[in-house]
């Protein structure tokens, strides 16, 4: 049996009738760049995040940097993160002019550990960007509280989470604003790059469509240095097809990830999935802990099952980091993780005898080990 790690295009071809019609409109009325595509599309994902407004641009990447702009983040500043992300999250922050200042993860849940958080705030302080990794939240209040107490901006990375929730409250709703990508993979994928910023602050709504579009309050009159970060009609066209069938997938999800705990919980030496009980997980990615990646990893793919690592390399410890003066042992709960990770199949579309080849075969390779 062949088990894709991903695979969108069964998605997308149960879907394709109701896409063409959509990209046939758009064409049809010629709105490419921004325009009502775009509009439509920010309303309807404003009220699914439960905020007042969302702001559609290129990638999540820029919905992040265009966010700390408009929250006057800068150079001489510093914004704290975690190293258990994808690159984008600093990178977003050194684009600014900042620095990035990173504190560890529990270990549970891969999010930004809040006892660690207090300690790492100094005067340079500008803001926080909890990451919801793998489609769980972070622990917002505490996070929330915290902030409050230092007079600190928060901005939730819920690049992997759409659809998750905290406490009853949707990812993005929490915080000063958040930042989502849809990159086709993600829950909500796009046909291409596509990002947006959700807030309930109208100043920072206004902010971050000025600077989307060239710094232009109207046409032509530009009252800050901007950049051209607009969304694709094409993309929110798209997306405003698959955001009526999120929910679903985001079901099917948890019911693979419940599958999966069930067939793996008693394996040796593997660590599942753990979500807090008060969390609405989405699952974008589900990922394991085993103490020897690189065998199992090749004893799947001897199988026809691919998996993935989300992510080998903390980004305290990346080359291009390598400037912060961060060392091997800085963030070792991160840095435990990062080499035990290993992402098994999850998608929607992924079927139950699928899942349960996967668990088997995970299973044997594992046995064997122990045996040796």
């Amino acid at each position: 049996m062949k088990v894709p790690f991903l695979d969108i295009s069964l998605q997308n071809a149960m879907l394709q009738g109701e896409i063409r019609s959509a990209i046939d409109a758009v064409i049809d009325q010629s709105h490419f760049a921004g325009g009502p595509f775009v509009e439509a599309f920010e309303a309807e994902f404003a009220a699914y995040c439960e905020c007042a407004h969302a702001i559609g641009v290129g990638t999540g990447t820029e919905a992040l940097w265009l966010t700390l702009l408009a929250m006057g983040v800068g150079p001489g500043d510093e914004v704290i993160t975690v190293p258990s992300t994808f690159m984008a999250t600093a990178e977003a922050i050194s684009y600014c002019g900042a620095r990035p200042v990173f504190v560890d993860i529990d270990e549970a849940t891969y999010s930004m550990d809040p006892e660690g958080l207090e300690s790492a705030i100094t005067d340079r302080t500008k803001a926080i960007i909890p990451v919801h990794l793998f489609g769980q939240t972070a622990d917002m209040d505490p996070i929330m509280d915290i902030a409050r107490r230092h007079g600190l901006q928060v901005v939730e990375d819920a690049a992997q989470a759409h659809g998750a929730a905290y406490r009853g409250r949707k990812a993005g709703s929490m915080g000063d604003a958040a930042c989502f990508s849809f990159y086709p993979g993600k829950n909500l994928g796009a046909f291409g790059e596509a990002g947006a910023v959700v807030t309930s602050n109208d100043a920072l709504r206004d902010k971050i469509r000025i600077l989307r579009d060239h710094g232009q309050v109207r046409k032509y009159h530009h009252t800050v240095v901007g950049w051209n970060c607009r969304m694709d009609g094409i993309q929110a066209a798209v997306l405003r097809i698959k955001l009526q069938h999120l929910d679903a997938g985001n079901r099917r999800r948890r019911g693979i990830a419940a599958q999966y705990d069930r067939e793996l919980r008693s394996l040796p030496g593997i660590v599942t999935p753990f979500r807090q009980p008060w969390n609405e997980h989405v699952y974008h990615i589900y990922a394991i802990r085993v103490p020897d990646r690189d065998e199992v990893i090749r004893s799947l793919a001897e199988k026809g099952i691919g998996s993935g690592i989300h992510y080998p390399i903390p980004v305290h410890l990346q080359g291009a980091y390598h400037n912060l003066g961060y060392e091997r042992g800085a963030f070792p709960i991160a840095e435990k993780c990062a080499g035990e990770f290993i992402s098994l199949p999850m998608f929607p579309e992924l079927t139950t005898q699928q899942a349960a080849y996967v668990a088997q075969t995970l299973l044997e390779t594992l046995c064997a080990s122990v045996m040796v």
